[in-house]
């Protein structure tokens, strides 16, 4: 079982003891399921208060989309565009806990300078060699995700002699790295939909303790209306809730302890249910 866990906030002691819900907020206008919906800053602003009454802990804000073979913007070009949002959601929102969904290190140097809390890089510090650097120097929280190259490549690379074992080795290896520059605050990210085919994502699920057990650290799970769900099901994103949903309870079951998703009310509704199972589990 994952040991109780507490990650520092800005000041602000955050547990995961028990299952938290991160918010996905999209400042960009080609993410696969939601591009464009909240790509101004008032239907941001709208989107993000929504979240947070729904029962988000954490917003996850991100200025580009990580979909497969989606296009990179440049650190410039994604720093100019999240300069319109950030200000703005730190001064609106002045109690809430922000991350920043990045792989590059002056972004998310710039968005910790403005009042965000967590540094979350799909790329685990690979994409951009100062990342981890950043990180120790910022001292905040770091969501670092399992993947294989870029998005544009990551589908190129699915071979695996055994997936949960080089997944295990991934992280200890990324591990090692950001605690030999004194980061301390460390969640992992199984990078759900990211250089994994369908069925691999569901062997990883299916078998999420054995990575949740060995690493002890909280496991992040971002399966929201992904294509696991619908291609398995022959529908599409738009009708994946209920398929999400069905997976998340199965995430919470084997440890996870954060929920990244589009569809917050929902998640939130899960975590209470599971918790009150947990109250009569023997």
């Amino acid at each position: 079982m994952v040991k109780p866990y507490q990650i520092n906030c800005n000041g602000k002691l955050l547990s995961l003891e028990q299952p938290k819900v991160m918010g996905i907020l999209n400042f960009t206008s080609d993410s696969f399921y939601d591009g464009g919906k909240n790509n101004s800053i008032s239907q941001a602003l709208q989107h993000c208060e929504k979240m947070l009454i729904e029962g988000a802990t954490i917003i996850d804000l991100g200025g580009q989309s990580t979909r497969p073979n989606a296009t990179m913007l440049n650190s410039n070009d994604e720093r100019s565009l999240l300069k319109n949002i950030i200000p703005v959601l730190t001064r609106e929102f002045p109690d809430a806990v922000f991350s920043i969904d990045t792989f590059w290190s002056e972004v998310a140097a710039y968005a910790i300078e403005n009042g965000f809390a967590i540094v979350n890089d799909i790329s685990a510090g690979t994409i951009d060699q100062k990342m981890m650097e950043t990180v120790a120097k910022l001292q905040v929280p770091y969501v670092l995700m399992h993947m294989i190259g870029t998005p544009k490549t990551m589908q190129q690379h699915t071979n695996y002699a055994d997936i949960l074992f080089e997944i295990n080795l991934f992280f200890a290896e990324k591990i090692n790295q950001l605690r030999a520059l004194n980061v301390n605050d460390i969640l992992l990210d199984i990078g759900f939909g990211f250089s994994k085919t369908v069925e691999q994502n569901f062997e990883v699920l299916a078998n999420l303790e054995c990575i949740t057990n060995v690493q002890e650290l909280p496991i992040v799970v971002g399966i929201s209306r992904k294509s696991m769900i619908y291609k398995t099901l022959n529908h599409n994103a738009k009708e994946s809730l209920n398929g999400t949903t069905a997976l998340h309870m199965k995430a919470l079951e084997k440890g996870a302890k954060l929920l990244r998703v589009h569809d917050v009310k929902e998640a939130k509704e899960c975590i209470v249910l599971h918790e009150k199972l947990q109250e009569y589990a023997k």
